[in-house]
């Protein structure tokens, strides 16, 4: 098969350290392999073309529902993360497939708004809401009409473990908080170097902060511009790493992950924790909220009833939420909460769901 070549091909480039496709821990579920493919690209394959992926393209990253053309969103962070993790696996010689899938799942299970979404839901949710926990539900669970994704264990873990709150390190830590391979630990540092740099760049195209507003000791050290900082970054990650012996951990230099963690600080000051951040978290609050309360009123209506007979009517209206894109929340909300006027007569209604019966009309 195919397949075989190319699994004797990962055998016999990759790095030592590397993961190998036919070596993987398997999957949930058994089922046969691919004929062409090997088990990480399939999964990356899965993924991209998963409707959880789709979905990212109008979910916020960091400035809601952005009117601008060239501000990122959920979808456009993600990609960014594969290039970056991709660039750092080639080098190191490990495997690009493995990465570039925990790359492209690492997000799947953002709510819309963002982080300020996920906060929300986290305080209405028992038990508490992660989107890494979530990303996880929807390749297990939620994909495919409650099939899943069935990915390997390999990405999956990954994809759980690529979180690092506001003041996690991008690397290092204890074993259990990183991943287990090498190609998921690059795949959270990819993360932490795409989103810092360029949700600077946002933050300055929307007017939140200003160039001159950035601290210079990480800027001197990092580069004055986005692309001079995520080249210094990456180059850090492959010279340190292959300094030691990379076959546990990913590395960076001391001085380098400090001015990192410096910038991310930053950003959270003036950018994710700053007044016009927390206003609009206000209005989020408000949405998600409201949407909360409304759904869970009427669960036959809008949740899935697989999972309210399963799982309960909270863990549906989380599943619900979770998914929705920034535009649909807003929409559903207007629908829901906000009055409509009338047009003519008085002789029409309105059903539940919204459409105009008899000679009435709503606009």
């Amino acid at each position: 098969m195919i397949r075989h070549e190319l699994e004797a091909r990962e055998a016999e480039y990759l790095a030592p350290c590397a993961s190998r496709s036919r070596e993987s821990k398997g999957r949930l579920r058994p089922e046969p392999e691919d004929p062409i493919r090997p088990a990480f690209q399939r999964d990356r394959d899965r993924i991209l073309h998963s409707k959880a992926f789709r979905r990212l393209k109008h979910k916020t990253q960091v400035f809601f529902s952005p009117a601008g053309d060239h501000y990122r969103t959920r979808l456009t962070h993600t990609l960014e993360v594969a290039q970056i993790a991709r660039t750092v696996s080639k080098v190191l010689g490990l495997n690009e497939d493995l990465t570039e899938a925990v790359a492209l799942g690492h997000d799947l299970g953002h709510t819309p708004f963002g982080h300020a979404g996920e906060a929300v839901l986290d305080r209405l949710m028992p038990g508490g809401f992660s989107h890494h926990g979530h990303s996880l539900r929807i390749v297990d669970v939620l994909e495919r009409d409650r099939r899943g994704l069935n990915l390997t264990w390999e990405v999956r873990n990954g994809i759980a473990k690529h979180s690092k709150g506001k003041d996690g390190a991008p690397l290092g830590g204890e074993p259990a908080r990183r991943a287990a391979t090498l190609e998921g630990q690059v795949a959270r540092v990819a993360d932490m170097i795409a989103y810092v740099n360029h949700d600077i760049d946002d933050a300055v195209r929307a007017g939140v902060i200003a160039s001159s507003d950035l601290p210079a000791a990480p800027l001197d050290r990092l580069g004055r511009t986005s692309s001079r900082r995520i080249g210094t970054l990456v180059s850090d990650v492959v010279t340190a790493t292959r300094a030691t012996r990379p076959d546990v951990e990913l590395r960076m230099s001391p001085p380098v992950l400090e001015a990192l963690t410096a910038l991310r600080a930053f950003l959270f000051e003036a950018v994710y924790e700053s007044r016009v951040a927390t206003a609009e978290m206000a209005k989020a609050s408000g949405i998600i909220g409201g949407l909360w309360e409304r759904v869970r009123r009427a669960p036959e209506a809008f949740l899935d009833p697989r999972t309210l007979q399963s799982d309960g009517t909270d863990a549906a209206a989380r599943d619900f939420i979770a998914g929705m894109t920034d535009r649909f929340a807003v929409h559903l909300y207007k629908r829901l909460f906000i009055p409509r006027p009338w047009v003519t007569g008085a002789a029409g209604r309105e059903d539940e769901g919204g459409t105009v019966r008899g000679s009435a009309a709503l606009v």
